[in-house]
């Protein structure tokens, strides 16, 4: 199975990249979680590039491929001014047109200090309005604050409830694909 995971942060040392590493660290054995890196490299939305026939950009089109061959996409994001990073919704709105992603299972993470929660509200809104399948058991806005992570998480209990998230993320994608192989 195939996680790409998203952080919404472009610094290099962002707790919600921290996540990610941590979410690589201690996904099943059968789990494979690819970090996208290439969000500060997407040209700005112009829905012009993104017409009928046209050819998006290269890094559109990565990044599209990477996400459609997921099993399951998860985003980690700050929150910056109660709202998601323009980065991270300019990556959305490239998004927008591409059916392949519909139904695709997404998790949520957040390592806002405060919570994150209108940053969450906004990316849930976001993913519902594209028709992506948001797992609600498997999104988290707590307990990943930055004081717990210093290079890497190690709080034990945030671990064990990432642990749980993934694993209802996994839990997901397995029942999508046995029920998809009962039709």
């Amino acid at each position: 199975m195939k996680i790409v995971a998203i952080s919404g942060s472009l610094r290099k040392r962002s707790s919600n990249r921290s996540l990610l590493e941590a979410v690589r660290r201690i996904a099943p054995p059968n789990v494979e979680v690819v970090i996208y890196d290439a969000l500060a490299q997407l040209p700005h939305f112009n829905p012009d590039d993104d017409a009928e026939g046209a050819t998006p950009p290269d890094s559109v089109a990565e990044l599209r491929r990477q996400l459609i061959s997921a099993d399951a996409i998860l985003i980690s994001s700050p929150e910056y001014a109660h709202g998601l990073p323009g980065t991270l919704k300019n990556m959305l709105d490239w998004l927008v047109s591409t059916g392949e992603l519909v139904g695709k299972p997404v998790a949520l993470l957040n390592a806002a200090p405060a919570g994150g929660a209108y940053a969450q509200a906004s990316l849930l809104e976001t993913l519902r309005t594209m028709n992506w399948n948001v797992i609600a058991e498997a999104s988290r806005i707590e307990p990943f604050v930055r004081q717990k992570i210093v290079d890497e998480l190690r709080d034990e209990r945030a671990l064990e409830i990432l642990a749980a998230a993934i694993a209802a993320l996994v839990h997901s994608v397995e029942d999508a694909h046995a029920a998809g192989s009962q039709s």
